[in-house]
C-alpha cells in the first residue's frame, strides 16, 4: 500500500487528483488545502504539492520544499503548476524535487510518475542496501551505481568477501576486473595482510614461474640470490591472478597443485613451503572454449571457477556513464590543475551513444585528454577524439542493440533521436524556449516536459552561437 498526500490551495482539484490516485487499490491518498493540517508522517512516500502553495509561503523554492521534507521525510515531491508557472516548477525540480506536472493533469501521466517514484524507491533502497555497514568509505563511490547487471555483481562480492572462496573474475578489458580483485580483498578478514597482483600476460614464459614462486641462488644463469615468489609474499592475504587464460600448461600444473595442497616449491628447490592465500583470478577469454581447444587444463578451470562473477562492459550499463564522467573529471582536476564543471549535453550524448570497445579504461582516458585540450569550463566536442564525433559534434550511429527486444530497443533509439533533435534546436535558439517550441512544433508546454526528461537545461545553451 502506497501513502500519497495532496496539496493544493483549491480543495476541488486536491480532489479530483486524489480520486485519479485512489482508482489505484495500492494507494491509499489523503487531500488537503495546507499542510499544517496533517500530521508529521514518514511513511509517505509521495507529496503532491501546487507550485502556487510553495510560492505563498514567501520563501525560496528550496527553503519551502525542505519545509515540507521536514514533516515528511521520506517523500518524493512532485510539483504540480498551470502554464505560466512551469518556470517555478522547474526550479523546483532544480531544487531536489522530484517531477513535475502541468494542469491539466491527465490520469496516464499521474500514473506515469507515481511509477517512477516507486522504481526510484526500490532502486534507492537497493543502493542503501549497497552502501550498508559493509563498504568501507573508500568504496562507496564506486558501489553508486545505477546499472541493476553491476548491482547484482556487488551483491555477490557481498556475498563471497568473508569467505577464502576462489573468485573468477570474467569480462572484457578495461571494465574493471583489478579493481574488483581490490574491493573483494578490501572487505574480507585478510584486508589487513597483503594484496599482491600479478598480471600473468605480462611476464615471459620462461619467468612466469619464478615470479609465482620463487626461486633458490643457482637454480639458472642469472639466479645469482634466493628470491621469494609471489605466493610466499601474498601469504596471509590474497593474490590477484589477472590474464590467468595466457599461463602456459606447466605453470597450470603447478597453479592446480598449489590449489589442492596449499604448498609451493621454488624453483630449483625441494622442500614444500605452505601458503596460506586466497585466489582471485580475472580473465578476458573465454575459458570453456580454451579449455576444448586444449588450452587450458580443465581440472584447473573448475577448480578457478568457484565462484564466478561476470564484470558487465560499459555499453551494457550506459546509465553509469554521467556518473563515472564525473568521477574522471573531478580525479583529473586535481591531477592537470584544471578547473572544468562538467560535459556539454551534446558530447554526453554521444558519450552513451558510444560503443566503448576499451570499456571504463577508455572512457578514463578519453576524459582525461579532453580535461587537458579543453580551454572552456565545460568539456566540448573539439576536445574529444575525432573518430567518436563528427564535425558537428554529433552522435556517430551505433549498432542496433540486437540484445534488447523490438520495443525497447526502438524505445531506445526514439530517446536517442529526441535528446539530440532537442539538444541540437537549443543551441541553435541560444536557449530560447518559445523560439524553440516553434520550431520543433510544440507548445513550450511540451517541450518543458521533453527537456525535463532528457535532463536538458536551457542555460546551458545561452550564447553558444
Amino acid at each position: 500500500m502506497r501513502k500519497m498526500i495532496v496539496i493544493t490551495r483549491d480543495g476541488n482539484r486536491s480532489e479530483e487528483i486524489g480520486d485519479l490516485l485512489d482508482l489505484d487499490e495500492r494507494n491509499q491518498t489523503e487531500t488537503t488545502t495546507s499542510a499544517s493540517e496533517i500530521d508529521d508522517d514518514r511513511e509517505v512516500d509521495t507529496l503532491f504539492v501546487d507550485v502556487e502553495s510553495l510560492l505563498a509561503k514567501n520563501k525560496s523554492i528550496g527553503k519551502a520544499l525542505d519545509g515540507l521534507w521536514t514533516h515528511y521525510p521520506s517523500a518524493a515531491i512532485v510539483v504540480m503548476a498551470d502554464e505560466e508557472h512551469t518556470g517555478a516548477a522547474v526550479d523546483a525540480v532544480k531544487a531536489g524535487a522530484f517531477d513535475y506536472l502541468t494542469h491539466p493533469i491527465e490520469k496516464e501521466e499521474l500514473d506515469l510518475v507515481v511509477e517512477k517514484v516507486r522504481e526510484s524507491d526500490v532502486l534507492q533502497s537497493e543502493l542503501d542496501y549497497l552502501r550498508g555497514q559493509f563498504w568501507n568509505e573508500d568504496s562507496l563511490e564506486y558501489v553508486d551505481t545505477r546499472s541493476k547487471a553491476m548491482r547484482d555483481v556487488f551483491v555477490k562480492i557481498r556475498q563471497v568477501a568473508g569467505t577464502r572462496t576462489t573468485v573468477l573474475l570474467t569480462g572484457e578489458t578495461g571494465t574493471g576486473k583489478s579493481l574488483i580483485a581490490k574491493l573483494i580483498h578490501a572487505h574480507s578478514n585478510r584486508k589487513n595482510m597483503p594484496f599482491i597482483s600479478v598480471h600473468c600476460g605480462a611476464i615471459p614464459d620462461t619467468l612466469v614461474e619464478s615470479e609465482l614462486f620463487g626461486h633458490e641462488k643457482g637454480a639458472f644463469t642469472g639466479a645469482v640470490r634466493r628470491k621469494l615468489g609471489k605466493f610466499e609474499l601474498a601469504h596471509g592475504g590474497t593474490i590477484f591472478l589477472d590474464e590467468i587464460g595466457t599461463v602456459s600448461q606447466s605453470v597450470q600444473v603447478k597453479l592446480l597443485n598449489v590449489i589442492q595442497e596449499r604448498v609451493i616449491q621454488r624453483v630449483g628447490g625441494e622442500n614444500d613451503i605452505p601458503v596460506d592465500v586466497r585466489i582471485i583470478a580475472a580473465t578476458n577469454e573465454d575459458m570453456k572454449e580454451l579449455c576444448e581447444e586444449g588450452k587450458f587444463r580443465r581440472d584447473l578451470f573448475y577448480r578457478l571457477n568457484v565462484f564466478p562473477v561476470r564484470i558487465p562492459p560499459l555499453r551494457e550499463r550506459p546509465e553509469d556513464i554521467p556518473r563515472l564522467s564525473e568521477g574522471f573529471i573531478r580525479q583529473f582536476n586535481g591531477l592537470l590543475n584544471t578547473e572544468i564543471k562538467g560535459i556539454h549535453p551534446h558530447v554526453l550524448d554521444t558519450l552513451l551513444g558510444y560503443e566503448w570497445p576499451g570499456n571504463v579504461r577508455e572512457l578514463e582516458n578519453v576524459i582525461e585528454r579532453a580535461c587537458i585540450l579543453e580551454t572552456e569550463e565545460v568539456l566540448h566536442s573539439e576536445s574529444f577524439p575525432p573518430d567518436m564525433m563528427d564535425t558537428q559534434g554529433e552522435v556517430v550511429t551505433s549498432p542496433v542493440k540486437t540484445s534488447l527486444p523490438l520495443k525497447e530497443a526502438r524505445q531506445l533509439t526514439v530517446d536517442k533521436f529526441e535528446k539530440q533533435y532537442l539538444s541540437s534546436l537549443l543551441e541553435q535558439c541560444n536557449g530560447v524556449i518559445k523560439t524553440t517550441a516553434e520550431k520543433a512544433g510544440v507548445t513550450t508546454r511540451q517541450l518543458n516536459k521533453l527537456m525535463n526528461r532528457h535532463g536538458l537545461n536551457r542555460k546551458d545553451y545561452k550564447n553558444k552561437n
